[in-house]
């Protein structure tokens, strides 16, 4: 796995570039659709192949983990023979998960026990177990066992947090590099950078980082309830340390407008829920702003979903059509909006990377934040 950088924008830090995996290249920018337990809700693999021609899709090491389990994981071969998804897969450790679960868990210098949200039982996560389970669900970039503290995390309990991700980010590499991917192909490790909103604890996480030379590395703990600026701060403060020769993955980012301003900062990779949880609800993102289907104004609307005439799934989909069915809690009504979200942010991060090598870039996304934040 290696990164080639094709055009680096001239008025930003803005980049193009390919990472090439053994499952085949991913063009970034990229966004990644969220499969945490193995499947994009409502989407058929067909869909994200062809439809929307997704590179890559992440699934949750702590979900894959309580379902459907190693077991089955293993005899199947790993997630890729399991699903039948034949293209790369990244694995979140299930850290986030695990975090948020703040009453059903306890932190310790081992690790992190946990209680089941399914049936209650008791686990245990230590950066060698999350390792290995990774290493058995068969993703092709692993990520690293870290604390995600909240947002607003006061400077103390952020100190005591990022020491103890990279006391367990040191176990994680050695337990890494001391295993073998099981299924023949290779794996790579990407490790997180954490500290809140505090500069200095961001610095110093990169910098370590930096020094571990590994295929990529990740953004984690931003978009959790600081405002946009403080984010898009910490991302550049991030990115002036991570090498520039190595793909920068930005977690659990964000909306249409969140992602353009971090493609600006440097940021290559990124994930969010948003567009298939927000698709589910009636929220739709278009060229020109977002959509909330169930509004009466769209009853007798019988455009495509994007306003500018173009759809991002069949145009045949009206509004008004679409509307009757998340109105009527139509199984179809989730899937179209869903389906409509992915491809327009993967379209999103596309037209991105076109301007990018066309060197313009900064005016185009300036033009596009003010559209995208508009609610029609």
């Amino acid at each position: 796995m290696y990164y080639t950088i094709e055009t680096q924008d001239k008025e930003t830090n803005a980049r193009a570039g390919i990472l090439h995996t053994e499952r085949g290249d991913i063009h970034t920018p990229i966004f990644m659709p969220v499969g945490t337990l193995g499947t994009v809700k409502g989407i058929h693999f067909k869909e994200l192949r062809e439809d929307v021609n997704a590179e890559i899709i992440l699934g949750n090491t702590y979900h894959l983990y309580l379902r459907p389990g190693l077991e089955v994981l293993e005899e199947a071969g790993g997630v890729h023979k399991f699903n039948g998804w034949d293209r790369p897969m990244l694995t979140d450790s299930g850290g986030f998960q695990v975090f948020s679960l703040a009453e059903n868990r306890k932190l310790t210098e081992e690790g992190a026990t946990f209680r089941s949200h399914i049936d209650g039982s008791k686990h245990l996560f230590t950066p060698e177990n999350v390792m290995d389970i990774q290493r058995i669900i068969g993703a092709d970039i692993m990520m690293a066992f870290d604390e995600c503290p909240p947002g607003d995390a006061l400077y103390d309990y952020a100190k005591k947090s990022l020491d103890l991700t990279e006391r367990w980010l040191d176990r994680c590499v050695k337990r890494f590099d001391e295993t073998q991917p099981k299924y023949g192909y290779e794996q790579q490790l990407f490790p997180i950078v954490q500290g809140c909103t505090y500069k200095d604890l961001r610095i110093r996480s990169a910098e370590n980082i930096a020094k571990l030379d590994r295929a990529g590395n990740a953004i984690g703990g931003l978009a959790v309830g600081e405002p946009a600026e403080v984010m898009y701060e910490m991302i550049s403060v991030v990115n002036e340390i991570l090498p520039k020769s190595k793909p920068r993955y930005l977690m659990g980012v964000g909306t249409p407008e969140n992602i353009l301003e971090a493609i600006a900062l440097g940021v290559d990779m990124f994930d969010c829920v948003m567009p298939t949880r927000n698709g589910r609800n009636g929220m739709i993102f278009t060229s020109e702003g977002s959509i909330n289907i169930k509004n009466k104004k769209w009853e007798k609307d019988f455009s495509p979903l994007d306003p500018d005439g173009t759809s991002f799934v069949d145009s045949a989909y009206s509004k008004a059509y679409v509307r009757h069915l998340i109105k009527a809690n139509e199984m179809l009504g989730a899937q179209i909006c869903s389906q409509h979200n992915i491809a327009f942010y993967l379209w999103l991060v596309r037209e991105a990377r076109t301007h990018i090598n066309n060197g313009n870039f900064n005016l185009w996304k300036n033009e596009m934040v003010k559209k995208l934040g508009v609610r029609l």
